[in-house]
């Protein structure tokens, strides 16, 4: 009887300390969730010369899913840019171009270091610039966004308004 009663207790408690860890994970995992969610979507390429990086970029694709089977919004972006000459103007300005899937962006606005969209993506640096860039609508469930200079060569990113696993059929 008396091992039962030992057995209830270190039952009990285990089950009890287990609930709070529980409960503060799931807290701590809905506070991030937006983050996690945009992380899954980033990518990055950087632009060499020899060895050395002369311009980097990542891009977080900024798209949720909907139940509209005619959805035509445009597909954004926000992107983030380092380029080695310095960051006082637009990465336009030095060279590089952006395109997806061959269109050039519909709008590129550059987001001042307070702005709420950078609070949510997952790759934010002191050195970088950021953009929200929008392109037109694009059919296709996967697409290319090309990050090119005439000097240095350029570095695709992919993304896909799907789960890159159902289209691969690899884990990435």
């Amino acid at each position: 009887m008396r091992n039962i009663m030992w057995m209830v207790g270190i039952a009990v408690l285990l089950l009890g300390c287990t609930s709070k860890e529980q409960k503060e994970l799931m807290k701590s995992f809905e506070k991030e969730k937006i983050y996690h969610q945009n992380l899954q979507k980033t990518e990055k390429t950087q632009l060499y010369d020899g060895e050395v990086t002369k311009a980097m970029l990542t891009a977080t694709y900024l798209f949720t899913k909907t139940e509209d089977k005619n959805d035509t919004r445009d597909e954004k972006f926000i992107v983030g840019v380092y380029v080695e000459e310095g960051n006082d103007e637009s990465f336009v300005n030095k060279g590089y171009t952006l395109t997806l899937n061959g269109n050039a962006p519909k709008s590129i606005e550059r987001l001042n270091e307070n702005n709420s969209l950078l609070k949510e993506i997952s790759f934010n640096s002191d050195w970088s610039q950021f953009y929200l860039i929008t392109f037109p609508h694009t059919q296709s469930k996967s697409f290319k966004l090309i990050f090119q200079s005439d000097i240095y060569g350029k570095g695709e990113l992919n993304f896909a308004k799907i789960s890159k696993y159902v289209l691969s059929g690899k884990v990435l």
